[in-house]
């Protein structure tokens, strides 16, 4: 004879389960796609930053010819438009503040810029040497993040724990800094485990998968605004290699430079 009471507990129990099974696939994607717009985030920034500090003096190069060859143009026909475009070409020879506002200011993981976090640790600004970091690095940063994620917290401590070392993985990983990431591996791989989350009631899960969801929906927000951001624009048009773009850019941008200057030694010669 069966007992209803007990067929309903296993029930609830079997219900349970598959909800506590759609709560776990549902962190793990969570991570997985959190790792790849901080990935993202990371090219965006380290592209920025490449982006002013080489290209930089050759778009301000490219300006002062421009000036240069308005003033020529001008003085040689005393023309009032060509007064005018001269002036106007002058006045846009400054630091670059065209380009910021196109490229805005980077920021770490932590909201602040380069400059002020050397000024909170007297620490040099050390730009990174390359938009992506290495391969290498690429695969520590996702299985420190898979292992030592936030969201993988059995209690509020270890989300503490947890929280504190993801931001130095992310520093590390935003330098390319392969050496710190494998030491940070074996920092967590020595530390304490976490403990084994324990089953939780079908109000608790229901109420874990809607904070999820939020959570993706936020940062499918973050990566829209990534990836149509002129800098993520710039990217997706190499996203095999970001910084052979760069020197792509950067050779059009020697080839109008040289352009330029033939045009101005024609009229000033």
């Amino acid at each position: 004879m069966t007992n209803p009471e007990a067929e309903e507990s296993r029930a609830e129990d079997a219900a349970a389960e598959r909800l506590a099974q759609a709560v776990r696939a549902a962190e793990q994607a969570l991570i997985e796609f959190e790792i790849a717009v901080e990935t993202f985030r990371v090219e965006v920034e380290n592209f920025s930053r490449l982006h002013h500090q080489r290209l930089g003096p050759m778009y301000a190069r490219l300006d002062e010819l421009d000036a240069l060859i308005a003033e020529a143009v001008a003085a040689r026909s005393g023309d009032a438009e060509d007064l005018r475009r001269a002036r106007e070409a002058r006045a846009l020879v400054q630091p670059m503040p065209q380009v910021e506002e196109l490229f805005g200011g980077w920021m770490d993981s932590e909201g602040l810029s380069p400059e002020a976090t050397a000024m909170l640790t007297e620490r040099p600004v050390r730009p990174p040497k390359r938009v992506r970091p290495s391969d290498e690095a690429r695969r520590a940063y996702r299985e420190l993040v898979r292992k030592a994620h936030p969201d993988l917290a059995a209690d509020e401590a270890d989300r503490q724990r947890r929280e504190t070392f993801i931001v130095r993985v992310n520093a590390a990983y935003a330098d390319g800094d392969e050496a710190l990431l494998r030491q940070l591996a074996e920092e967590w791989a020595a530390g304490p485990l976490p403990a084994q989350r324990r089953a939780s009631r079908g109000e608790e899960l229901y109420e874990r998968l809607e904070w999820l969801a939020e959570r993706k929906e936020m940062l499918a927000a973050v990566a829209a605004e990534l990836e149509s951001s002129a800098i993520g624009a710039m990217i997706k048009m190499a996203p095999e290699d970001p910084d052979g773009l760069l020197a792509e850019i950067a050779d059009g941008l020697l080839g109008q430079i040289a352009e330029r200057e033939a045009h101005l030694a024609s009229l000033v010669g």
